[in-house]
Formats: C-alpha cells, sequence, structure tokens
C-alpha cells in the first residue's frame, strides 16, 4: 500500500476539480446547480478514498522494525540545479521535488486529517442541504484537504509552504462563504492578513535553512542539523534566528499570541468550516511544523522558553476571554486558540510527543463540540447566544450526550481523551529539564478555567430553565442521521483516543513509543534527578482536583443559583467589561494598523499608510537594492571577474552616489520648522548622551 501514498492528497484534488469544473460549466451553460447527490457522492468519496489508503498505509508503516519507519517517495522534480551562494560562500544547489515522505509523525497526521475530515465532509452533507453554493463549499473543502494533505506529507520545507499558503487560501474562501454577508468577508479578509505577517517570517526562516545547511529536505536539513551542532547553542545564533522565524509563522497558523485574533472571528464561516479550521487541519499545521523542526528546537533553549512562555500565556489569556462570552461559537473558538497554547507549552519544555498527542485526543472532541453546536445552532433557528437556550436535553439527546462526552474529556475527566493527553502535558512540564514550576502552575489554572467554561456552555445549553422563543421551541427537533452519526463516531474516539498514549504509572506511553524515531535526531537533555510514580500520581490528583472545582462552581452559578452570577458581574462590571471585550486587542490592532490614516502612525506624521509603504518602497527599498548592486559591480571590477571599461565603472559609481546622497537630503529638507526643530533637540540628546558615555 505504500507505493500508492501519493494518492492520499490526489484523490481530494480530484473532487475539487470535479466539482468545481462541473459547477462551473453548468453554472455558466445553463444557470443550473449540478445535482447535490453527485456533488457530496464526489466529495465524500474522494476524502474516504483519501482515508483507507491512509489506513494502509499506516498499517504497513506499523509492520516495520523501528529504524525502517520512514517512507520517502519522489512523485516529479519540482525545481532542478538552482545554484544559490550559501552563507559559507560556497555554491549550493536547489534541487526541490515534489515527494511525499511518510514517518511515524506524519502518519498520525494524515489518519487525524483525513478521517475526521471525511466525518465533517459526511456532516455537510445535512447541515449544508439548503445551501445554493453547494457544489463551491464542498469543492472548497476538497481544495483544503488536498492542501493539508499535502503540508503533513511534504518531504521539504519549500513543498511544505505550498501547503501552509493553501491552507491559508481555503480558509479565506471557507470563512467568507456567506459572500453576502459583510462581517463574514471582513472576518475572511483578517485571517488571510494576519496569516500573511506569519508567513512572511516562516519563508524567511526556510531562506535562513538553505542558506546555512544547503539543502531543504526535511530529512537532510536535520541530519546535517545534528551534524553541525552536536549540544544547542550556548547563546543566540542562527539556529536560534531559524527557530525563532519558524515560530512566527506558527503563531500565525496556529493563532497564538499576537497573532491569534483571526480565530475567532472565523466563526463566521459556516459550522463545518469551523470544526475543520479548528479542530484536525490549519490550525495543527503550526504545531506539526514545530513538532517536525524538533531537531533545531531542541539546540536553540532561547527559543524553546520563548515558545513555552508565548504557549502557556496564549493558554491563560484565551482561557479567560472564553469565561465571559454568551456566543457558543465564541467559547468554543477561544477555547480553540487555549488548547493550542497548551500544545506549544508542550514543544517548548521539550515533550514534543505530549504536544502531538493532545493534537491527536483534542481532534476528536473539539471536532465534536463544534458539529455539536452547530447541530444547536440549526436546531433553534441560528441562535447562538447561550442567553436564549436552556432545556435542550430533552428535544436533542443525542446532540447533547455526545458533546457531554467530548466536554468531559477536555475538562480533564479521567478515563477519557482528554484527560490522559492533557495531564501529559501538565507533567511534563514539571519533570523535564526544559519544564519549569510556574508553567506547571498556570497550566493547571487553565484545566481548572477550562472545566468551568465548558461546563457553564453546557448547563446554559442543555439543562436550566428554557429560555427559548415560542417559535424556536415549537420548530426545535434533532438533527437528521447524517448530522448526528459522525457525532457518535467523534465521541467515540473522544472517549477511548486517550487509551494510546498512557501515562508511565498506568503503563507503556505506546503513543510516545510509536513517535520515537522521528525525534532521534534531537537533543536529549541530560536528566538530573529523576521523579517516581507516586509524584506523577500526586500531580494528576491536584490538576484532576483543580479541574473538579471548576466543574462544581459551574454547577453552583448556573445550574443551582442562577442568580448569583448576576451579582457578582454587578460587583465587579469593570474587570467583567474588560475581559468580555477581549481586553480591547482587537480594537487596538485596529487602531494601529486598520485603515489609512488612522492610530499611531500620525504621531510619526504617517497620514496615508498606502502612500508611506509606497514611498518605502521606491526609496528604502529599491534605494538598498541600487546601492547593493553598486557594491556588487565594484567588487567585481576589483577582483577581476567583471569585463567593464574602467570610465564607465567610475562614472557610473559617481552617479548613483551622489543619486542616493540627493535623495537623503532632500527628505531632510521639508522645509517645516517642527521637523528642524525635532531633528535639533535629538541631535543634542545624542551628543549629550555620547559625552557622558564617553566619560569626558
Amino acid at each position: 500500500m505504500l507505493e500508492y501514498l501519493w494518492l492520499i492528497p490526489i484523490f481530494p484534488l480530484l473532487g475539487f476539480v470535479i466539482n468545481g469544473v462541473v459547477g462551473l460549466w453548468m453554472v455558466r451553460r445553463s444557470g443550473r446547480r449540478p445535482a447535490k447527490p453527485f456533488v457530496y457522492s464526489v466529495a465524500c468519496g474522494s476524502v474516504f478514498l483519501s482515508f483507507l489508503v491512509s489506513v494502509g498505509c499506516f498499517l504497513e508503516l506499523l509492520g516495520l522494525d523501528a529504524s525502517q519507519r520512514l517512507v520517502e517517495q519522489p512523485v516529479f522534480t519540482w525545481i532542478s540545479g538552482l545554484a544559490i551562494r550559501t552563507a559559507g560562500g560556497e555554491l549550493a544547489y536547489l534541487n526541490i521535488s515534489w515527494g511525499v515522505q511518510l514517518d511515524p509523525l506524519s502518519a498520525v497526521m494524515i489518519l487525524v486529517v483525513s478521517g475526521i475530515g471525511f466525518l465533517i465532509h459526511v456532516y455537510s452533507i445535512g447541515y449544508m442541504a439548503g445551501e445554493d453554493g453547494f457544489y463551491r463549499f464542498f469543492a472548497y473543502l476538497n481544495l483544503f484537504m488536498f492542501m493539508m494533505l499535502t503540508l503533513v506529507l511534504a518531504d521539504n520545507f519549500l513543498m511544505m509552504f505550498v501547503g501552509w499558503e493553501g491552507v491559508g487560501l481555503c480558509s479565506y474562501l471557507l470563512i467568507g462563504y456567506y459572500i453576502e454577508k459583510r462581517s463574514a468577508g471582513d472576518a475572511a479578509k483578517k485571517a488571510f492578513v494576519v496569516n500573511r505577517v506569519g508567513d512572511f517570517a516562516f519563508i524567511l526562516g526556510i531562506m535562513m535553512i538553505f542558506t546555512y545547511f544547503g539543502s531543504l529536505d526535511l530529512t537532510e536539513v536535520m541530519d546535517r542539523v545534528a551534524e553541525m551542532f552536536p549540544t544547542p547553542e550556548a547563546g543566540w545564533g542562527v539556529l536560534s534566528w531559524i527557530a525563532l522565524l519558524l515560530f512566527v509563522g506558527a503563531t500565525g497558523k496556529s493563532a497564538q499570541v499576537p497573532l491569534y485574533v483571526w480565530l475567532p472571528d472565523a466563526m463566521e464561516g459556516p459550522t463545518p468550516v469551523r470544526a475543520l479550521i479548528h479542530a484536525a487541519t490549519m490550525v495543527t499545521a503550526g504545531v506539526y511544523m514545530v513538532a517536525r523542526s524538533s531537531a533545531i528546537y531542541s539546540r536553540a533553549p532561547e527559543v524553546l522558553l520563548i515558545v513555552a512562555s508565548v504557549g502557556i500565556f496564549t493558554a491563560l489569556l484565551a482561557g479567560s476571554i472564553a469565561m465571559f462570552q454568551q456566543d457558543i461559537k465564541r467559547v468554543l473558538a477561544y477555547s480553540t486558540v487555549s488548547q493550542l497554547g497548551y500544545m506549544f507549552a508542550a514543544l517548548g519544555v521539550g515533550a514534543v510527543a505530549a504536544g502531538i498527542f493532545h493534537l491527536m485526543t483534542h481532534a476528536f472532541f473539539k471536532a465534536l463540540l463544534f458539529l455539536g453546536s452547530g447541530s444547536v445552532i440549526a436546531a433553534l433557528h441560528h441562535e447562538q447566544d447561550m442567553r436564549n437556550m436552556g432545556g435542550l436535553k430533552k428535544y436533542l439527546p443525542i446532540t447533547c450526550a455526545t458533546m457531554w462526552i467530548a466536554t468531559l474529556a477536555i475538562a480533564g475527566v479521567p478515563g477519557l481523551a482528554g484527560f490522559f493527553s492533557k495531564d501529559e502535558i501538565l507533567w511534563r512540564s514539571f519533570s523535564n529539564p526544559n519544564g519549569h514550576l510556574l508553567i506547571w502552575l498556570v497550566g493547571i489554572v487553565v484545566a481548572g478555567m477550562t472545566a468551568f467554561y465548558m461546563m457553564r456552555m453546557m448547563f446554559l445549553t442543555f439543562h436550566g430553565e428554557e429560555r427559548m422563543s415560542e417559535e424556536a421551541a415549537h420548530h426545535v427537533h434533532e438533527s437528521p442521521w447524517v448530522m448526528t452519526l459522525p457525532l457518535v463516531l467523534l465521541a467515540v474516539g473522544a472517549a477511548l483516543a486517550g487509551y494510546l498514549g498512557l501515562p508511565a504509572w498506568l503503563g507503556t506511553n505506546q503513543f510516545e513509543h510509536f513517535l520515537e524515531p522521528v525525534f532521534h535526531t534531537a537533543y536529549r537533555p541530560p536528566i538530573e534527578g529523576h521523579y517516581g510514580h507516586g509524584t506523577e500520581i500526586l500531580f494528576t490528583v491536584i490538576s484532576v482536583a483543580l479541574a473538579g472545582c471548576g466543574i462544581y462552581l459551574a454547577y453552583f452559578f448556573f445550574l443551582k443559583h442562577t442568580e448569583k452570577p448576576a451579582r457578582l458581574l454587578e460587583k465587579f462590571r469593570g474587570i467583567h467589561t474588560v475581559v468580555f471585550n477581549k481586553y480591547y486587542v482587537d480594537e487596538g490592532y485596529d487602531l494601529l494598523f486598520v485603515g489609512e490614516g488612522k492610530g499611531l502612525w500620525r504621531l510619526f506624521g504617517v497620514k496615508n499608510w498606502g502612500r508611506f509603504l509606497s514611498a518605502f518602497d521606491n526609496n528604502v527599498v529599491d534605494g538598498a537594492v541600487n546601492a547593493s548592486a553598486s557594491i556588487t559591480r565594484i567588487s567585481a571590477w576589483i577582483s577581476g571577474q567583471a569585463d567593464i571599461h574602467i570610465v564607465d565603472r567610475l562614472v557610473n559609481l559617481v552617479s548613483e552616489i551622489l543619486l542616493f546622497l540627493s535623495a537623503v537630503v532632500r527628505r531632510l529638507q521639508t522645509g517645516l520648522f517642527q521637523r528642524y526643530a525635532l531633528a535639533f533637540v535629538m541631535g543634542l540628546i545624542l551628543i549629550i548622551s555620547l559625552y557622558l558615555y564617553l566619560g569626558v
């Protein structure tokens, strides 16, 4: 089956082409759309075929010896023999194949992406049944699957970047699916632009990798890193810069501080889109990429600390916001941001397998929660405010039961998937050589917060008194089987997936053992002390107790004494206002970056953002390029490598120097007295500072 590995991403691509081409052809020729059974049969069938091939490849990989669990399969040559000079001054030839790579890490990812993606496709048949753009929606879903599978199966960084950019494009198309809604269009543009910030850093990191290691092949780069850097960097060196740039890319795709703001607004897309983006695909791309680059990160301790700090801070920030949201979708959105923070905290303390384990379990219960919330919203005619729900248990028994399994799993109740993966992260954040007590403390606080806001959501939605409108109460009913069947299957995964990674005090962690060959090039710091099973059990009891406190507080405030939350909010109105409005981060970004002539840039004389960027490009970027070209020509002449007449060289050099200096002087001579005064004051401060520093 491994010889058919390349077909895994191809099947969804064919689904996209068939539905997209047939749909467009029919609409343009006759104004009619393709039949819905044809559309969903092609879309779901293509993803199901990918899942079947993924299972077959996984089983065959499992049968190989651990040292042989790496299959590289080039499909065709993409870039051949492109000469680029490396940092050492040597010529390196860039050869990039369009190829796929299967190892334990990518095997886990393709099972998660194709398996949960297929269930989301099936759910979409019922949820999107009344939509006019049925074929367009499923075409976009298939394209999304192709890009994500390309990303996780890529055997080199450049091909990974193609999938990386592809899922960004598809998220824009799917979030903005409701083209008649302005809010959907704004959310799509926001996701696209914010992700471009991270993507710019990511491509810079890829360039640095090739410059210093002469290759972009994933296996080859990690082997060279291990060979050239047998021990971690003592300070801030090349590996640290590469790791930091890659991590900035990950913060955009996986919604970490400060680039997390796009993910809550992605709620504007249809429910299946939310489940696909938040659970199994796009937001996990950053976690996967950092895990895949473990050889680099394990040798950059400064960046590891940044990864862990950003991750745990994101978990705390998003968790606090989720506690006060009234929209059921936004509660789940900020929950996703918080859980992604947990994953990055695990990566930052060196517990890479624990982070991937939580990625896998989280995919089950978070996909279930989003699809379940979609079932609730559809039953209530698109009502999303939990204050207008309540008592839905008797109307939506299957949705309620399955969502309870997912909620208890994410809350960390023992026996369910989330308990095993979250507890492993918390324990590793304390016991690992790169761990820290503070990270563990914040982690258990977030665990208690997660249990609280998830139980609050369930109590407000399914229990207590009914707060629905008469019209909604009259029409509310359980979703059809095509929507409830995926919920049941996901509930099974949310309940049982955790048993693949039992903690040490319960047995062998098979999941970590399976992933072990992937991280053989990672640096393993020496373990100074060893903690026994008793200590690990104690920490488990503490985390479970915190989760229990969160569950009880939610029960006390939102089921037993429903009048108390209003009193507390009135008493702490200021704090509630700040947190409910998400700490005004979006407003701050809007003030600084959104719209021409807005925000802080006015203080620096930038009245028109577009003109400022144009001037910066023309004068700074182009000027730097021209200066670099001049220096290159002079160097070539001095070294005798260029046959240019000496007079031409000197004339061109003098003219370019004069043009550069005149451009600078023109910019300084504005004729505005206040700017001259500012320059005078700044110069005076600089002179005095230099005088004091030199001690003259």
